[in-house]
């Protein structure tokens, strides 16, 4: 071999291997590309729908109560920073907010949204993280539902319209086929609603978002215990409009440099909640 050719093969493998690196093919922030990026967000703020009564996920800051933080907050201040977009947040109950992003009142639902193939019919969804369902009940668990094959006899509390009324219907037609009592189940319309059910001694249990869950059993222990969690493998992420491809484009650029820098992860960490239901971004939508 020519010795002399070394240092150029070295050069050469050294280009391609930079070429071929996923860091030289990520996102990054530029923030003073707006234009050309996302042209069609040029002097636009960006309407940001949450419900504040959503922890981990989105909640009112203890030290001030116009500010909202939590995991799906974070993430969507970084995000936006990142693509340089101004944006603000629309608090409202849950039940709303995928109504009004649809009627365009606001541009984003970014509040522990679950995908699934109806509402990826309607949305485009980024998903970013994967979920559990915790079942919440009064402290010390007064009548020992510790499993969805449990509840048998019990008055379960879901969200209307919400992936959690599935499994209170298969435990229902379970529990009634092996000719035990069924379970019977109430709708709420937001978290606050369903958390005075609790309190209110009206129903058993409330199924929610796991994370959700741990953090109010965390926060108030002398209320509250966690009857049981199962893993649902519902995927989650911020939702937008069909045809808002610029606003979605920018939201999955964000995230992905979130999780290169590893910045997801440790927004996970800040609010209590395991980094290992981080998911690579992709987009999720039906035609």
């Amino acid at each position: 071999m020519n010795l002399k050719r070394i240092p150029l093969l070295v050069g050469m493998l050294s280009a391609m291997s930079v070429l071929s690196s996923p860091v030289w093919a990520a996102a990054s922030c530029e923030p003073a590309n707006l234009a050309s990026k996302y042209p069609s967000l040029v002097g636009k703020t960006i309407k940001i729908g949450v419900d504040p009564q959503t922890p981990p996920y989105v909640m009112r800051d203890a030290k001030s109560f116009e500010n909202l933080v939590g995991i799906d907050a974070d993430m969507a201040r970084s995000v936006f920073d990142c693509a340089g977009v101004k944006y603000e947040f629309f608090p409202g109950a849950w039940a709303g907010l995928v109504p009004a992003t649809l009627a365009g009142q606001i541009d984003v639902l970014w509040d522990n949204l679950y995908y699934n193939p109806e509402r990826g019919k309607k949305l485009d969804f980024v998903i970013f993280m994967e979920a559990g369902t915790g079942a919440m009940t009064q402290a010390g668990n007064p009548k020992k539902i510790t499993s969805q094959q449990g509840m048998c006899g019990a008055t379960a509390a879901v969200t209307l319209g919400g992936f959690e009324e599935s499994i209170v219907k298969e435990a229902d037609a379970a529990c009634k086929a092996e000719g035990k009592p069924g379970v019977q189940m109430m709708s709420f319309q937001d978290v606050a609603a369903g958390i005075r059910l609790i309190d209110n001694q009206r129903a058993d249990i409330m199924m929610w978002d796991a994370g959700l869950i741990d953090t109010l059993v965390a926060d108030h222990p002398q209320k509250y215990s966690r009857a049981f969690m199962t893993l649902s493998g519902i995927q989650i992420g911020p939702g937008v409009r069909k045809g808002d491809d610029d606003l979605r484009k920018a939201i999955q650029d964000g995230i992905e440099v979130l999780q290169a820098s590893g910045g997801q992860a440790e927004i996970f960490r800040k609010y209590n909640v395991d980094p290992a239901s981080q998911v690579p971004v992709v987009l999720k939508n039906e035609k």
